[in-house]
């Protein structure tokens, strides 16, 4: 079983438009679709998907509107009762299948709410194989949330917690990494360079990633998936690492991808795939989501038959 946490769920909107955006000008749109959101969702919509047990764990009002969008996401939920209300999230794409998002902030959680939510984390917890922690943390939060996550799930079930899997950026990303040791973390190249403090040569992306996150791994990451976009994937572990290219897609949203990759790679190694076939994975399902309008979660059909190259990396 794969558990999520997601402190600051949304309601994507997506609208699709028919020609690019026009800053300052009326537009029509071509399409629209809402979706239940917010990182670790997006993650447990897959791995559902997939016919693999998955419970998500978030702050919900009970008369929030996106509760009625959740439902029909068919989810298993673990709700904690809130007095704010989910946020609402924006994305516009055009034809090319360039994005833009416009993200408001989320609810605002009081000391008792904050409280419940790390019980209601570590209690779904029980007999799980990963736990991902993803996305923003809510406004007001301490940066080092994800890490009273961490300890207190750790603290509570000792050798038999879950691996750990955290998704977010800035000062949240820093505190989880550097005090709370997570079995993996999946940034992009930007978040990895900025967590880091360390730049990336451009010339040879995939091997400075390697290199920038070896500075990370295993002194204070077991793993780091890096999502470089239409380039693919990297993937780095103590033992070394591994680059795996993206296939050729036509892009219809992004918004989600990096989520999907997380859930791919977390498909595979709860199968037990070498390291090799984890990122592969990743990519795969990555690829699906981008391909796909809205923030969908792909399943298997949607999934790139092409094969997809990948090769070790060495420092």
């Amino acid at each position: 079983m794969i558990v999520t946490l997601t402190a600051n769920p949304s309601l994507d909107r997506t609208v699709t438009l028919a020609a690019p955006l026009r800053a300052g000008e009326v537009q029509s749109a071509a399409a629209s679709r809402e979706d239940a959101g917010g990182k670790g969702i997006n993650v447990a919509r897959v791995v559902t998907a997939a016919g693999v047990p998955a419970v998500a764990v978030l702050p919900l009002a009970a008369d929030d509107p996106f509760g009625i969008v959740l439902n029909s996401a068919g989810l298993a939920t673990r709700r904690v009762g809130i007095k704010g209300h989910a946020r609402a999230n924006l994305t516009i794409t055009d034809p090319a299948g360039v994005t833009t998002k416009l993200n408001l902030p989320g609810a605002v959680l009081d000391p008792v709410e904050t409280s419940a939510l790390v019980d209601a984390v570590v209690e779904a917890c029980a007999g799980a194989r990963w736990l991902v922690l993803a996305g923003s943390l809510p406004p007001g939060a301490a940066d080092d949330f994800y890490v009273t996550v961490i300890r207190a799930v750790r603290g509570r079930w000792g050798s038999a917690a879950p691996k750990i899997a955290v998704d977010t950026s800035g000062e949240a990303l820093r505190a989880a990494v550097f005090e709370a040791h997570p079995d993996l973390i999946k940034p992009n190249e930007d978040e990895l360079a900025e967590l880091a403090g360390l730049p990336l040569d451009a010339t040879d992306l995939p091997q400075a990633v390697l290199a920038v996150a070896r500075t990370l791994a295993p002194e204070h990451v077991g793993a780091a998936l890096v999502t470089l976009g239409a380039l693919g994937s990297v993937l780095v572990t103590s033992d070394g690492g591994y680059v795996a290219e993206a296939p050729r897609i036509r892009v219809r949203s992004t918004v989600g991808a990096g989520d999907s990759a997380l859930a791919g790679y977390l498909l595979a190694e709860s199968a037990s795939a070498p390291e090799a076939e984890r990122l592969v994975t990743a990519v795969r399902y990555g690829s699906a989501a981008a391909s796909l309008p809205g923030t969908q979660a792909p399943r298997a059909a949607d999934l790139p038959g092409d094969d997809i190259p990948v090769a070790a990396l060495h420092l």
